[in-house]
């Protein structure tokens, strides 16, 4: 097992991804709201807005909320979303629940969306990505939008390349969109160090795939999302594990046998904490 090897896999991943046929991507489990979310050609300020909601809440909380909008409203067409104030987007985004966690706030941020989409792309939002712009083109439209960092603007673009396959000229500017569930994945390869910052392993994976480092990003999320929790990670069933290609769970095995022999030394001595009998049940359901 080599580091080397590691990063061929996860490339390999996310150009399967990259060269599907299929652009279609499921944003949110809701068949109408994905559908929205995909037309780019009809509603491509719903991706927009898609993206600027989020922030701090879970991916699909954050999605739907221009399905949630297009609901009440019977439409979500660019003329019918121009005409709302501000003070009517606030309460689309609270009543009768709040859609999403900083509602004042996205409430705001979708309001200023809506006007720079007129103001600067003619009410089109299709046009921040059309006529096969740059990476770095797409990522600095993306930056102008209110609520939008560096960290949306390259999943904004990354989404549009890789899932949507909207063609650009390149690719070098789209980096990886880093999370609690890549750094988690990144780190449990050993590919960084434990709790490196989001600029430092930006840069590994410019250092890793030069050419598009945001390939990186869907492999490393969905393994984090779906195999390697942060407790109880499923091992057994990680893609990597099975090609023998990380080192965690052996390191997981080893940190495991020390907490038991630790814990049966602890309770031998009488000191107060976990019996032993239950890390050692603890172990084993982790191991089964």
């Amino acid at each position: 097992m080599t580091k080397e090897a590691i990063v061929k896999e996860l490339v390999a991943q996310g150009k399967r991804l990259l060269d599907s046929s299929s652009a279609f991507h499921e944003f949110t489990g809701n068949a109408d709201a994905d559908a929205l979310l995909n037309d780019l050609e009809r509603f491509p300020h719903a991706f927009v807005i898609g993206c600027i909601m989020d922030r701090q809440v879970k991916a699909e909380r954050a999605w739907i909320i221009p399905y949630e909008f297009a609901r009440v409203l019977g439409d979500f067409s660019f003329a019918t979303l121009s005409a709302l104030s501000q003070a009517r987007i606030y309460k689309l985004m609270t009543k009768p629940r709040s859609l999403h966690r900083f509602a004042e706030d996205m409430s705001r941020n979708f309001y200023d969306a809506i006007q720079l989409i007129g103001s600067n792309w003619g009410g089109d939002a299709s046009r921040i990505w059309t006529n096969k712009p740059s990476s770095a083109q797409v990522v600095y439209r993306f930056l102008q939008f209110r609520g939008v960092g560096p960290k949306i603007a390259t999943m904004a673009a990354n989404i549009l390349a890789r899932n949507l396959k909207v063609p650009f000229s390149d690719y070098f500017s789209i980096d990886i969109s880093v999370d609690v569930q890549v750094r988690r994945v990144f780190w449990r390869l050993g590919l960084s160090e434990r709790n490196e910052s989001i600029d430092s392993i930006t840069y590994l994976a410019r250092s890793l795939n030069p050419e598009f480092p945001g390939l990186l990003d869907s492999p490393a999320w969905n393994l984090g999302r779906n195999y390697c929790l942060e407790t109880e990670p499923n091992c057994s069933k990680c893609p990597m594990s099975k090609k023998h290609l990380c080192p965690w769970p052996n390191r997981k095995l080893t940190d495991d046998t020390l907490a038991v022999a630790a814990s049966v030394r602890d309770h031998r001595a009488g000191v107060k904490g976990k019996p032993a009998k239950r890390v050692v049940r603890k172990l084993k359901k982790r191991l089964s």
